[in-house]
């Protein structure tokens, strides 16, 4: 009896310790960070951050996933705090891993979004202008641009209606030979609780390099987003 007290009493005094260093007690299913991180860091443990936090860039601008906590990613995770209420401080610690746990699932995917949401043209991931891999990655951060996008539209549901493509799945939508689809960083919307408009609008602040949306040739029926290397957005009708 007396060796479980102590072995209890440890497992506490661990919990404390991680806490107060600004960590976290609580292990996560998908990714668990065990160190405060602030500007001047890198690591592994950054670029997962920078993942999470892709959707909050500002207007018009992309968070790099390049494992450095520079201004940039400060400036990001500043906008996710102030978006869910958190001290902004720039630091991101306990409170803001909290959050980040909330809204991921165990396999990294943003809770309002799923890997075969964003593929409905396969289950490996193959086939497309990248290796499955990559594909699948780059799906991964739209979803968390995307769970930046619904949350500031209010945590209403964006309906998505096209994703990662092969080339055959490309070919048999009647895609264009470069669309962005075939890289597995593209992502297709309908309208749903918000309009075409809305979302491509709102879009411009979500770390979107692509915007293709109503007044765009082919566009009138969804709106278009992806991470193409250089700007380019069009959606005339709304303005964009």
């Amino acid at each position: 009896m007396l060796r479980l007290v102590s072995y209890l009493a440890s497992l506490a005094l661990v919990a404390v310790v991680l806490v107060a260093g600004g960590g976290t007690a609580q292990a996560d299913g998908c990714y668990t960070w065990n160190r405060t991180l602030s500007e001047g860091a890198s690591g592994e443990d950054v670029r997962q951050l920078q993942i999470r936090l892709s959707g909050y860039p500002g207007y018009g601008a992309v968070l790099g996933l390049d494992g450095q906590f520079g201004p940039a990613t400060r400036s990001a995770l500043v906008r996710f705090q102030q978006a869910y209420g958190l001290a902004a401080d720039g630091v991101a610690g306990n409170a803001t891993y909290s959050r980040i746990y909330s809204l991921q699932d165990d396999d990294c995917t943003p809770v309002n979004f799923s890997y075969a949401e964003l593929n409905n043209c396969n289950s490996t991931w193959a086939g497309g202008n990248v290796s499955a891999a990559t594909a699948k990655a780059n799906a991964l951060v739209s979803m968390w641009k995307l769970q930046a996008l619904r949350h500031a539209l209010g945590d209403q549901s964006i309906r998505v209606t096209s994703g990662f493509r092969s080339v055959a799945c490309n070919n048999a939508a009647g895609g264009a030979s470069n669309s962005r689809h075939l890289y597995g960083d593209a992502v297709d919307l309908g309208s749903g609780p918000h309009s075409l408009c809305r979302l491509a609008q709102q879009a411009r602040n979500h770390g979107f390099n692509g915007i293709l949306g109503p007044g765009y040739p082919d566009h009138s029926d969804h709106t278009h987003v992806d991470h193409r290397g250089s700007r380019f957005w069009s959606a005339s009708s709304c303005g964009i």
